[in-house]
């Protein structure tokens, strides 16, 4: 077991995550590859909520010029990853305390109705796949990769979500998730909290196998909800 915090990952058994910020992006769709791998950037905490971002370091980092960079930090905005300042650039959103309680509530609530619908409607196929992630995701835990093992976590809860056949949902979803992503990958950075995350990935895999509608509901919300307490718990530390 190891204890793992936010300032002292790159010490731990949790392996630091990959940026590929050495490689350069190819040019075709290449604002969307930027966004892509600022995204990524913003979840495993390369940059952080309220960090400033300076455009000519990124250029380089990228190997892009300004052009797809700022139209990446553009569709960003409409995500509220990120605030574009006027005449002072973007820098990284940072979430209230009520902001993050109010977000993870909504997100419990979707994830419980599509763990729902999905036991209604998914495929053994898509089990299959979703049982075929879970392994992968375990992997990664026993290897202490956790960039690889939330890769593998967001399709599983991705997966069960297109399973629910309710394009609404998953819009309304994709749009509230994607806020959380950062937090959610750090409420793993506690070896306790991350085990306890992988026991309750097993309860719910059981219950998708069983179709159980009402326990696989109840226990992403709880999943959520447990995340969200993770998160405020940190955050009060921090401060």
């Amino acid at each position: 077991m190891h204890s793992v915090t936010l300032n002292a990952v790159r010490d731990t058994a949790v392996h630091p995550p990959d940026t590929g910020t050495a490689q350069r992006i190819s040019r075709q769709a290449l604002h969307h590859a930027v966004m892509d791998r600022l995204r990524k950037m913003i979840t495993e905490g390369v940059l952080l909520p309220g960090a400033h971002l300076n455009e000519r370091a990124l250029c380089e980092q990228l190997g892009v010029s300004r052009t797809p960079l700022r139209e990446a930090l553009k569709m960003l905005a409409v995500e509220r990853l990120i605030e574009l300042l006027p005449n002072r650039g973007a820098r990284v959103v940072m979430l209230s305390a009520s902001d993050i309680a109010d977000a993870f509530e909504l997100l419990s609530g979707l994830e419980a109705l599509a763990g729902e619908l999905a036991c209604e409607r998914i495929t053994q196929a898509e089990i299959d796949e979703i049982q075929e992630l879970h392994a992968t995701m375990a992997a990664c835990h026993a290897n202490g990769d956790l960039s690889g093992y939330f890769d593998c976590n967001q399709r599983i809860h991705d997966r069960i979500n297109a399973a629910a056949r309710n394009p609404a949902l998953t819009q309304t979803y994709q749009s509230v998730n994607q806020r959380l992503q950062a937090l959610r990958f750090r409420s793993n950075l506690h070896a306790g909290k991350w085990e306890q995350a992988v026991d309750e990935h097993v309860a719910m895999l059981r219950a998708l196998h069983q179709r159980d509608g009402a326990a696989l509901g109840r226990l992403l919300r709880t999943h959520l909800m447990t995340k969200c307490a993770t998160v405020l718990a940190n955050r009060r530390v921090a401060a």
